[in-house]
């Protein structure tokens, strides 16, 4: 397929956006980890690929408000209290994920694969160490295989935090999650919920393409993709050849990778991560 009509082909496509049911449910957010903090004081977890979900007690919600449609089965014997956490298959199957959570009434095989991974009870008034001593009795309780407790573990200083995000990124994982003890969930960025990666993240939206050249001649060299402050730059890597044949359509969202802006505010090695078709509300003030 060359340019011309590949530019054709995604014109005509949109993103499957699933509808929005419901107010975007009122979240805590992390900041990003900088240092300058007592790690000791800190509960660790590690940061899941997958769909952050909210359990109102009777119904899941993605973060954008959109209604998650599970079997009955994947929510039935569920406490019937909010739940915090994240639909996860396994580390690097995001894209799996996605594809489940975004597809209303979807086969119950799919969904055999993945399980709500509990980080927070946002109905629970207590600090996170109390919040997180519930949840380790009220989850197993439940006796349901898919619904767990995220791992939460403590450590030293930031030698041993290092070593940590060192070895999970080895392992295939995307970073950290540092929640203070003394923590209460509040809605919006909060400045004791850190995430520790070895590189930024966020989200662009696609509006135009740029062609291909050498083996990827007639296929996607780079998206142009634009900012919410309406920056524009170019995403070149990251892609599979499937990817490459059949990018992302105009006007869909993107999540990319990138360490740093440059000195004109760019970000330094933008590296394609995958599609976000399921876009968060800004941010709480």
């Amino acid at each position: 397929m060359d340019v011309r009509t590949l530019l054709l082909a995604c014109c005509l496509c949109a993103a499957s956006l699933p509808a929005t049911a419901a107010p975007p449910p009122r979240v805590m957010l992390p900041m990003v980890y900088r240092g300058g903090i007592d790690v000791s004081q800190y509960w660790i977890s590690e940061k899941l690929d997958g769909v952050r979900g909210r359990w109102d007690g009777h119904h899941l919600w993605a973060r954008s408000g959109a209604a998650i449609d599970p079997p009955a089965w994947f929510t039935a014997h569920w406490p019937a209290v909010p739940m915090d956490g994240e639909i996860w298959i396994a580390r690097g199957r995001f894209d799996a994920m996605s594809t489940l959570v975004r597809t209303p009434g979807i086969g119950g095989e799919g969904w055999r694969q993945a399980h709500f991974m509990v980080f927070d009870l946002p109905g629970d008034p207590g600090p996170f160490e109390q919040r997180m001593l519930h949840m380790r009795t009220l989850i197993p309780a439940a006796q349901v295989p898919w619904l767990r407790v995220i791992p939460q573990f403590r450590l030293p200083d930031r030698r041993a935090l290092d070593a940590r995000l060192k070895a999970v990124v080895a392992a295939g994982g995307e970073g950290l999650v540092l929640q203070h003890r003394d923590a209460h969930y509040i809605v919006g960025r909060s400045p004791t919920l850190l995430k520790y990666k070895p590189y930024d993240d966020a989200e662009a939206r696609v509006v135009a393409y740029s062609a291909g050249t050498g083996k990827y001649a007639g296929m996607l060299g780079a998206l142009v993709v634009r900012r919410p402050d309406g920056q524009q730059f170019r995403i070149g890597s990251g892609f599979s050849d499937a990817q490459r044949a059949h990018p992302p359509p105009l006007g869909s969202q993107v999540t990319y990778r990138y360490n740093g802006l440059t000195a004109k505010g760019t970000p330094r090695f933008a590296r394609f991560l995958h599609v976000r078709y399921d876009m968060p509300p800004p941010d709480p003030r």
